[in-house]
């Protein structure tokens, strides 16, 4: 099925008399535009809060649509000037000054994305990362969930988001090869990270500092290879007299 055949029946779905203006301005219906990203085209929706799901540009987007958030999809320019912001903000995998409308999902999921956005370009971070920046450090398994229930991906980087245990792990983006290429885009290879997992390294610190890091901490990446040490734990490093990262915030 074509995009103009999907957006056909979903015209359809607006009350009677209803003018695709009045239907955007009020947020009855969502405006969507079809962005390149380094994964290839994905569709980008918004509404007057603000930009409310990213999905790959396949043949059934608009059903995936509807069936999560019960509104049309309408194609539409982008309101204001969140043109220019939104593909940056698909190029850096943060939003920027871009609003992001997060009403599809709980308070607690909100908070995770949140945080979620904050991890920089080129690193990682565990889903025990994130249940501990939440002040809720048991909750891994619900900040998994709610990375994977990330409305807006790329935009929200879930995929910089790992597995506790190191390994990559899945992506709701198209899947595992979507996520691999994006790490690889962004300067933190997947190879890499799946290594490191084996050995069960988690954290890496720096003998001249005394710091210790996730591994793709950029503090830790400029060191000299030859002053890195490799931990299995935070535990381990502070018993070696290592002081936990202030930029990346490794957690036990």
């Amino acid at each position: 099925m074509s995009i103009d055949t999907q957006l056909a029946q979903l015209i359809g779905d607006l009350p009677a008399g209803t003018s695709e203006g009045v239907a955007l301005g009020t947020g009855m219906a969502d405006g969507f535009d079809i962005y390149p990203t380094a994964i290839g085209d994905v569709v980008v929706s918004f509404n007057p809060e603000g930009v409310s799901s990213v999905d790959i540009a396949d043949d059934t987007f608009t059903q995936r649509f509807e069936s999560r958030f019960d509104r049309p999809l309408l194609r539409a320019e982008p309101p204001k000037d969140w043109g220019r912001h939104i593909p940056q903000a698909l190029d850096e995998g943060r939003p920027g000054k871009l609003p992001v409308d997060l009403r599809s999902v709980t308070p607690f999921q909100a908070e995770v994305l949140d945080r979620t956005a904050t991890i920089p370009k080129g690193e990682v971070r565990p889903y025990a990362w994130l249940a501990n920046e939440v002040q809720r450090p048991k909750a891994v398994r619900a900040a998994g969930s709610a990375v994977a229930n990330n409305p807006i991906p790329l935009i929200i980087p879930c995929h910089r988001v790992v597995r506790s245990d190191g390994h990559v792990g899945n992506y709701s983006l198209g899947g595992p090869h979507n996520k691999e290429e994006l790490l690889e885009y962004e300067g933190a290879p997947p190879q890499w990270l799946e290594d490191l997992a084996g050995k069960r390294i988690r954290l890496r610190g720096n003998t001249s500092t005394g710091i210790v890091c996730h591994p793709t901490c950029r503090a830790i990446r400029r060191s000299k290879e030859s002053n890195v040490i490799d931990f299995r734990s935070l535990g381990d490093a502070v018993d070696a007299g290592y002081r936990p990262c202030e930029l990346c915030r490794p957690t036990p």
